[in-house]
C-alpha cells in the first residue's frame, strides 16, 4: 500500500492528473486488513474510484445466496473461481478482471489516459494497462513488489514457461514500456529470462518516506532501560523463533540487554486474521521482556521510531528480498541488529552505515552476538551518532528512486504528443 500511495502522489506532485483504481474499503478490512488513517496521506489532487473486489464473496444475507451456495459454499467458490480464471490466470484474485476491465475504459472514455502504471502483486492489477494499451496504444508501466513467476523467498521458479500465465506475462512484457522491479536481483532473474527487453527494467527500490520519520530524535538512550523494537508484518518466513531464542541468550549475557524491554509492532500475517502461531510465539517469550504491541499506522511510525533506543531487522533469506522497513530502519538514525542471512537483499542497503550488526549466518548464537553488539552501541549512542546515519540514508528516500522515472515518462508522453 505504501509504494502505491507514494507513487500516486509523486505522480501528482509532478504536475500530473492522477486516477487510482483500487478496490472498496471493505474490501481491505475482510481480507487484508486496512490502515484508515493514512489513506488522508492521499494528495487531493488525485482521483480515487473504487471497484469493488467480489461483493458476493462478502455477502451476509443467506436470503440472497443461490441454491449451489447455500448447498455447498466450497463447491460454489469454486466454481466462481474457476470461471474467473478463464479470463485471467490468477487464482483468488481473477474474479476482479472484468470489473477492473469495464473502470478502466470509463475512466478513458470521460478523459483520455495518458499512461497506466499497474502496481502488482496482484498480477490482476496489469489489466488496465493492457486494455488501454490493446484499444488506444495507451504505454503502460508494470511495477512489480513481488514478481509474478518468481518465488522471491525460495529463488525458484513459480510454474513452467508454458503456463497460461507465463504466456500472458511474456505477451505484458513485449508490450509494456517499462517493468520495475525493488531490487537488482529481481530485476536481473527477470533480465535473464527476457533478454530482449532488459533495457525496459528499472529498479525503483521502496525507500523512505521522509513525511513519516522524525526529523531527529527527541532523546538519548537510558542504558538502564534500553527498548529495542521490530517493526513490520510479522510472519512465517522470518526467523522469528531464532530471533527470540537469541533475544533470550543475549539476556543472559549482557546487563544491557538484560535490563532491557523488546518491542514488535505491526500485523501478524499478512491477512486480517491473525497468524496464530506467530501470536504464539511472541507469548511465549513474554517473561523476557518481550511485548507484542500490535499493528501501526503509517501515519504513527515516526512515534514509535522516537520511542527506541535500537532495532531488529528480521526478514528471511533469499537475495531477492529486501523488504519495505530497511529504508525506514536505515532512515532512523538508530543501530540496528540484523538478523537474518547475509545474502538478503537488505545487505546491500545498509552495509557500511554506521551502527549496523549484521549477524554472520542465521542462528541463535550469531544472532545473540548482533543482539548484544547492538545494545552497547545503543548504550553510547550520541546526537552526531544519530545524525551521521540519518545523512548517509538520504539517497534512501523514495522519491529519489521514483523522480527518474517519471521525469523520463513525462518525456515519452510528451514525445507521443508532437
Amino acid at each position: 500500500m505504501y509504494r502505491a500511495l507514494a507513487t500516486a502522489n509523486a505522480f501528482a506532485r509532478e504536475g500530473w492528473r492522477v486516477t487510482v483504481l483500487t478496490a472498496t474499503r471493505d474490501t481491505f478490512e475482510r481480507l487484508t486488513g486496512s490502515d484508515p488513517e493514512t489513506e488522508r496521506e492521499i494528495d487531493p489532487r488525485i482521483e480515487v474510484v473504487r471497484v469493488p473486489f467480489d461483493p458476493e464473496r462478502g455477502e451476509t444475507d443467506l436470503s440472497r445466496w443461490s441454491r449451489l451456495h447455500v448447498f455447498s459454499p466450497l463447491l460454489w467458490n469454486f466454481l466462481r473461481s474457476l470461471r474467473a480464471r478463464v479470463g485471467f490466470p490468477e487464482n483468488n484474485y481473477a474474479i476482479w478482471a472484468k470489473p477492473l476491465a469495464r473502470a478502466t475504459e470509463e475512466i478513458h472514455a470521460r478523459e483520455p489516459v495518458d499512461l497506466v502504471v499497474g502496481s502488482a502483486n496482484p498480477s490482476v492489477d496489469f489489466v488496465p494497462g493492457d486494455v488501454l494499451h490493446r484499444r488506444a496504444g495507451v504505454p503502460y508501466v508494470m511495477d512489480h513488489r513481488d514478481a509474478w513467476h518468481l518465488d522471491v523467498y525460495t529463488g525458484k521458479r513459480i510454474g513452467t514457461t508454458r503456463s497460461r500465465s507465463a504466456r500472458l506475462e511474456r505477451r505484458l512484457m513485449a508490450r509494456a514500456t517499462e517493468a520495475w522491479w525493488v531490487n537488482a536481483p529481481i530485476r536481473d532473474w527477470h533480465a535473464q529470462q527476457f533478454p530482449n527487453l532488459a533495457d525496459r527494467f528499472h529498479v525503483v527500490a521502496n525507500g523512505y518516506d521522509p513525511a513519516f520519520m522524525p526529523p531527529e530524535h527527541p532523546r538519548l538512550p537510558d542504558p538502564a532501560s534500553l527498548v529495542f523494537g521490530y517493526l513490520g508484518t510479522i510472519y512465517g518466513p522470518i526467523p522469528l523463533r531464532e530471533s527470540l531464542e537469541a533475544w533470550r541468550l543475549a539476556r543472559s549475557r549482557s546487563p544491557l540487554v538484560a535490563s532491557a524491554r523488546l518491542e514488535f509492532r505491526g500485523r501478524l500475517g499478512h491477512f486480517a486474521e491473525q497468524d496464530v502461531e506467530a501470536a504464539r510465539l511472541l507469548d511465549e517469550f513474554r517473561a523476557d521482556g518481550v511485548e507484542y504491541k500490535g499493528p501501526v499506522s503509517k501515519t504513527k511510525v515516526s512515534e514509535v521510531y522516537q520511542g527506541l533506543d535500537a532495532l531488529l531487522l528480521i526478514i528471511s533469506r533469499s537475495r531477492y528480498v529486501t523488504s519495505g522497513k530497511v529504508f525506514e530502519y536505515a532512515a532512523s538514525g538508530l543501530p540496528i541488529a540484523a538478523l537474518h542471512h547475509p545474502e538478503t537483499a537488505s545487505t546491500e542497503v545498509l552495509a557500511g552505515r554506521p551502527g549496523w550488526f549484521p549477524a554472520a549466518e542465521v542462528s541463535v548464537e550469531a544472532f545473540a552476538d548482533a543482539i548484544v553488539a547492538t545494545a552497547d552501541a545503543a548504550a553510547s549512542l550520541t546526537q552526531q551518532d544519530i545524525e551521521a546515519a540519518q545523512t548517509r540514508s538520504i539517497p534512501l528516500q523514495r522519491d529519489q528512486q521514483l523522480l527518474p522515472r517519471i521525469r523520463a515518462l513525462r518525456e515519452l508522453v510528451e514525445g507521443r504528443r508532437s
